[in-house]
């Protein structure tokens, strides 16, 4: 089937699967209500993440030949949802969704995936072993925890992996992984159905069946697609496709760790918060950071195309705004206070 073709049917079943799964979440009482951290005004279900689920592996089971790779994908994936569905509609500890997150990551061990060896620059090949294996755990959990940390807006999360699984897309395609190819189109299509109903004022949350799904799909095909390349550009293209959520993620750790709190612990002091306490809509902060993650996606492909020093220049002016989005609210904070000290 055409690249086209997996793109199309991945969009129209998340087009037809979304509503269901509001009705899925009523039914069962996943409803996002509005809070201290919360932006949005009203009750809205959150188990979009069913919808996108059922649309990528319809499309994927219809579309591909079904192999050790997508068996391996489809067992961890399904593993991950249903932790989401359940924290989704009854609540769980950040440290048991953690280690469920970790049992979900490891089953593509058995499957087959694994990170042998990777080429460094001056170096013709650096042999993993063992610490391959322990890689790519971690690495598909990171990726988990990056898109599951950038849902915080209506279709922020969705429209970020949108970007991403696109630019997997061209990056599959261009090294001839054909499967991953369609893998990320599939992905991107149903995003992007899934956006149609999520995109603010959303109708419906993806919640963390959702995002944690997108997540660990968006970090297994990278490994079965991208780093069988075995090179270091395999390993910094996805990297840089998320950067955003991936720096957001950085700077909430440090942050919790220098105030003492728990690293799980909540707050408000994300991007999507920083720019809504600046003065913006939801719509102009997601239309801003969508802005923001495509250019850390053009970084990439700069990158790998032999533009080296537009990709560094790309990524430091990324560097340099998000940098002022998270230090802005500080700054003022500060200077209120010294007002008021005097």
């Amino acid at each position: 089937m055409s690249y086209w073709l997996t793109f199309a049917l991945a969009l129209f079943l998340a087009v037809v699967a979304t509503p269901l799964s509001i009705l899925l979440a009523k039914r069962w009482g996943a409803i996002d209500y509005p809070g201290a951290r919360r932006v949005h005004k009203h009750p809205i279900p959150r188990l979009g993440g069913v919808a996108i689920y059922v649309a990528f592996w319809l499309t994927a089971a219809v579309t591909q030949k079904w192999d050790q790779t997508l068996s391996g994908l489809f067992l961890g994936s399904s593993l991950i949802l249903a932790v989401g569905i359940w924290d989704d509609v009854r609540g769980m500890r950040p440290l048991v969704k953690l280690i469920w997150q970790i049992a979900a990551a490891a089953i593509l061990l058995f499957f087959g995936f694994s990170m042998d060896q990777i080429s460094l620059p001056l170096v013709r090949s650096l042999s993993l072993g063992g610490l391959g294996l322990v890689l790519v755990v971690f690495w598909v959990v990171g990726l988990v925890n990056t898109v599951n940390i950038s849902d915080g807006l209506d279709g922020l999360a969705a429209g970020i992996c949108f970007e991403a699984a696109l630019l997997l897309f061209w990056s599959a395609s261009r090294i001839h992984q054909v499967p991953a190819a369609h893998w990320t189109l599939a992905l991107a299509g149903a995003a992007l159905g899934f956006l149609f109903f999520n995109f603010h004022p959303a109708r419906v949350f993806m919640g963390d069946s959702g995002s944690m799904f997108m997540g660990y799909m968006i970090g297994g095909i990278s490994i079965a697609g991208l780093l069988k390349t075995a090179t270091i550009l395999g390993l910094v293209f996805p990297l840089l496709v998320l950067g955003m959520p991936l720096a957001d993620l950085t700077f909430a750790i440090v942050r919790r760790k220098l105030r003492g709190s728990p690293i799980a612990s909540a707050d408000r002091g994300h991007l999507h918060h920083r720019l809504l306490d600046a003065g913006l809509t939801q719509r102009q902060a997601v239309l801003l950071m969508y802005g923001i993650s495509a250019c850390f996606g053009l970084t990439a492909v700069l990158g790998a195309t032999g533009y080296w020093v537009w990709a560094a220049a790309l990524l430091v002016a990324d560097f340099a705004l998000l940098l002022v989005i998270l230090f802005r609210r500080t700054a003022v904070l500060l200077a209120f206070s010294r007002r008021h000290s005097k």
